[in-house]
């Protein structure tokens, strides 16, 4: 697992992001979907609201290991964060994480029968950051293609877990 510190880097990373692909395997195929955080700090855990209907809660049920990722091409920032998903109908952290953008998409309010939160507990990832502009990452490319045997050097990047 990763240090108190890095997981406030992660949190740096992805909280401004707040959208990730969230990919579980429906059957044999990888499938991915949109998921909006609704936390506003991390700890190792993610937390999104969902339908108990949805394919995604099936497709976690018959497989509990799960990848997101994030991206912001812009600022240089790509995380991938794999772990386990599970269903939490905990009423205190429901009410702790409602808020109006979920309020949109569960019109029938906190006591919808079809309302859960998704938890995925992270247990490894990989994360990029640029740390130059695209034109230094550009310069990066072309001297890695001149000077053969060298790598371009696009900033950070670290695996945890």
């Amino acid at each position: 697992m990763s240090s108190p510190e890095h997981k406030q880097k992660i949190w740096e990373l992805i909280s401004d992001i707040k959208v990730g692909m969230l990919v579980t395997l429906d059957g044999p195929q990888p499938r991915a979907r949109p998921m909006h955080l609704v936390q506003d700090a991390y700890d190792g855990t993610l937390w999104f609201f969902t339908r108990r209907s949805a394919e995604k809660v099936f497709e976690t049920q018959a497989d509990q290991d799960v990848c997101i990722s994030f991206s912001d091409q812009e600022e240089g920032v790509y995380v991938s964060l794999s772990g386990t998903a599970r269903l939490n109908d905990d009423r205190e952290l429901i009410d702790k994480y409602w808020n109006p953008f979920v309020a949109a998409w569960f019109p029938d309010g906190k006591d919808d029968p079809d309302l859960t939160l998704m938890e995925i507990k992270v247990e490894f990832g990989e994360h990029w950051k640029a740390r130059e502009s695209k034109v230094f990452q550009l310069y990066e490319v072309a001297k890695a293609n001149v000077k053969k045997g060298t790598r371009p050097d696009m900033g950070e990047n670290e695996k945890f877990g």
